[in-house]
């Protein structure tokens, strides 16, 4: 086995999630239009996908010629390409040079008496993640089991029939008003003197 060359095929990955959608409208909507596109790629050899509920998985595996970040790079551009083409609701698609179903070679769990599932989650989401990515080797971080913060509605149907309303049109509506806009900076003269000094 000694004689044989260490051969690291090219592999990447590009992983969509869209909430609430069948396997067959992962299928038709975002699985088959990027298939498509990345096809057209030089040096593609092999292209394998999985739609599921909520997500696609697609795998690109090009021949042993190509080098993995401009295959990588060519896969995003394809991805962009046709991205208009994509259901709006869907999450931005994910590209990383690893497979998709790749198994795990640690799992870690973690656990506390004093902090709620959401806390360990912001915790692990900006602290341990980042630190085990840059980890040399570590080719990507999964959370599992993720607990975020989420809004839950009750919809009352004789209202919306009375208002005509639809509950598409309930859910665009807090689309809407649900916005992130920068706030600026705050200043004061405490603060201008305290800058001053520092310069």
């Amino acid at each position: 086995m000694r004689e044989y060359p260490k051969i690291d095929e090219p592999v990447v990955t590009v992983s969509v999630r869209y909430a609430g959608a069948s396997a067959e409208v992962i299928e038709s909507q975002v699985t088959k239009p990027l298939e498509d596109s990345i096809a057209g790629i030089d040096g593609v050899d092999v292209i394998t996908s999985i739609s599921r509920a909520d997500q696609a998985q697609i795998s690109v595996r090009f021949r042993l010629e190509k080098d993995a970040d401009s295959a990588a790079a060519e896969v995003r551009d394809r991805t962009s390409r046709v991205r208009n083409r994509l259901p709006q609701a869907i999450e931005e698609p994910v590209i990383a040079k690893v497979e998709a179903d790749a198994f795990p070679v640690i799992q870690m769990a973690f656990s506390s008496e004093s902090m709620t599932p959401l806390q360990i989650n912001d915790l692990v989401n900006r602290i341990v993640k980042p630190r085990l990515q840059t980890v040399t080797g570590v080719a990507d971080v999964r959370i599992f089991g993720e607990r975020k913060y989420a809004m839950r509605v009750w919809l009352d149907t004789d209202k919306l029939a009375s208002y005509r309303l639809t509950t598409q049109d309930v859910e665009d509506a807090i689309r809407r008003s649900n916005l992130e806009l920068p706030a600026g900076r705050i200043e004061s003269a405490a603060a201008r003197v305290q800058r001053d000094i520092a310069d």
